[in-house]
């Protein structure tokens, strides 16, 4: 059930994309309450997780390649790849092109699984909100491992039966081999019902992503790989603010107050970024 502002709603299909109105669909007909504050809030929502599903399906289509960080690749003339192989935006470039430039030149980018999934969802945020507030929110980007802005203020819960699209899981594989410990788990993107985006891997359903980790276990391994509980989303409610559509910045629009250092834990490990 959906509810908009305290009220259940009625939804007409004439607002919504195919997309939208299929997801919104499914919403209605759980048991399980789905709370936004008002008709934008759930407009943004929606519209948010269907870019961040156009974009990684777009960044798998885009030619950029699987590669650890030793061997990790950028286009110079956006990006200056550091010594631990993360990318730093040029100072004369802004976050836009350079998140944009990925997507357009793809063959010139190679990346491990993490970052994949922090670019995806850059590029979502990107194609929802306004350029001006997206290039102010996130200056000075570093594309490396699960480093991200605060202001994608990451959300992280328990509940993968209840996943969505847009949503962050992660596959581990807790017997990988010693000699492929790159293959420890697949950081992934949901499509839809059980299809994922995971770069190096692209786009296959769990029992795909599930069967190509299990062939990098250690000689003689009964444990397979499996679908961790763990689903990290954007703080959809506050990026609404910046939504194309919106004049300015909205002050009534506000989230819980967070602390000044965010943590999300991704693959059994917790990050932080300040």
């Amino acid at each position: 059930m959906i509810i908009v502002a305290n009220q259940p709603i009625q939804l007409s299909p004439s607002e919504w994309s195919a997309f939208e109105w299929y997801w919104l669909q499914q919403l209605q007909n759980r048991p399980i309450r789905y709370v936004y504050q008002s008709m934008d809030h759930l407009h943004f929502e929606w519209n948010l997780r269907e870019s961040l599903v156009d974009a990684a399906e777009g960044l798998n289509r885009s030619g950029v390649s699987f590669a650890s960080f030793e061997d990790s690749r950028c286009n110079p003339a956006f990006w200056n790849r550091n010594a631990q192989g993360g990318f730093e935006l040029r100072p004369d470039v802004t976050p836009a092109e350079g998140i944009r430039d990925i997507w357009r030149n793809g063959r010139l980018y190679a990346f491990e699984c993490a970052t994949a999934t922090v670019i995806v969802l850059y590029g979502g945020v990107l194609g929802s909100i306004r350029e001006d507030a997206f290039n102010s929110l996130f200056r000075n980007l570093l594309l490396f491992d699960w480093h991200y802005d605060s202001d994608l203020r990451l959300t992280e819960k328990n509940g993968k039966e209840l996943a969505l699209p847009g949503d962050v899981l992660y596959f581990k594989n807790p017997d990988v081999s010693p000699k492929t410990p790159e293959w420890q788990g697949e950081n992934t993107i949901m499509l839809r019902e059980n299809w994922y985006y995971g770069h190096g891997i692209g786009i296959a359903s769990g029992q795909e992503i599930i069967r190509t980790l299990n062939h990098f276990r250690f000689p003689g391994s009964m444990t397979s790989a499996y679908l961790m509980d763990m689903v990290i989303y954007p703080d959809f409610l506050y990026l609404s603010r910046y939504a194309k559509n919106a004049i300015g910045n909205n002050p009534d629009i506000t989230t819980p107050v967070l602390p000044g250092q965010m943590y999300v834990r991704v693959g059994g490990s917790r990050y932080l970024r300040t």
